[in-house]
């Protein structure tokens, strides 16, 4: 795999369910057809975005292969696969198919509350355990603990397969050190889709996006005129055409937040497993007012 695939925008994409719960295949091939034709670089499934905690093995093997499929080298193509049992994570990574995924995503694990030792060796185990390439993932609000700059680095530097991270700490320093000291090929790519055009700016490679489920192009644009030496104005333009969407996004949950405003758009149904349910009234209300009242460019 090229490192380059995961360069740019990512997308933690949706999995889009019917009423009944079961996964909605062609509204995921829908979605999947909206985010590339905006200009991704490269799709995540099965990551928190996705509800990927709420299903099942055979679903997850069929939303991969809907995925491969629909975008049909097109763009990159990453999978989520973590959790807090090492050996399980393992044996899911064990479990893809290598020539369809570029990438693996792995959150830190969460719940257990692991000290920087047993983070190290967690994802040493992984690296160890396959020749894809890693990304790891950094999100200390939803796992309770922090992967710290020098736990990052030195995996970074001790294993050539572990090959950027995504940064949702919101800790702009934290982020900057990194940058300044990791491998020369590392990519850091936010987390946080109010922070990219910032951290872009202190010389980070790219994101993996909520937002660009519903705005592809308009987020996509943004990056690539910070990373591709464009104008910085119109990425700055783009950032907060997008902000005040992105704060509400959030308001009430995710993905609650970016699937009330894919209904609105008419991409998919704003259905959620629990324990996740939909967000309430007047955030939606929020979005749809937003998004009816959005000059993009």
């Amino acid at each position: 795999m090229s490192k380059k695939k995961l360069i740019g925008t990512g997308v933690a994409i949706v999995t889009p369910f019917h009423s009944s719960g079961n996964v909605d295949f062609s509204s995921l091939v829908a979605l999947v057809e909206h985010v590339v034709a905006g200009g991704v670089d490269f799709v995540v499934a099965l990551g928190t975005t996705a509800e990927a905690a709420t299903m099942n093995a055979d679903e997850k093997r069929a939303v991969v292969d809907t995925v491969y499929d629909t975008i049909a080298g097109r763009c990159g193509f990453v999978v989520g696969a973590g959790g807090n049992n090492t050996h399980r994570v393992v044996e899911d990574i064990s479990a893809l198919d290598g020539s369809k995924v570029d990438a693996v995503l792995s959150v830190s694990p969460y719940y257990n509350k692991p000290s920087q030792k047993g983070i190290y060796a967690h994802f040493k185990e992984l690296a160890l355990s396959t020749d894809l390439p890693l990304i790891l993932y950094n999100v200390p609000g939803r796992t309770a603990s922090n992967i710290s700059a020098d736990t990052v680095l030195k995996l970074a530097a001790d294993f050539d397969n572990i090959v950027a991270v995504k940064e949702a700490s919101g800790d702009m320093n934290q982020i900057m050190y990194i940058i300044k000291n990791k491998p020369e090929d590392f990519i850091v790519l936010s987390g946080d889709d109010a922070l990219t055009l910032p951290i872009l700016a202190a010389g980070g490679d790219g994101v993996i996006s909520v937002v660009a489920n519903a705005y592809p192009k308009t987020f996509s644009d943004m990056v690539n005129q910070m990373i591709k030496g464009g104008d910085r104005f119109a990425a700055l333009r783009n950032h907060y055409q997008l902000l005040d969407v992105i704060n509400v996004l959030f308001e009430d949950g995710n993905p609650g937040g970016i699937k009330a405003l894919l209904e609105i758009m008419g991409i998919l149904k704003n259905n959620l497993r629990l324990p996740l349910v939909r967000v309430n009234r007047q955030v939606y209300n929020k979005l749809r007012y937003l998004h009816e009242n959005m000059n993009l460019s």
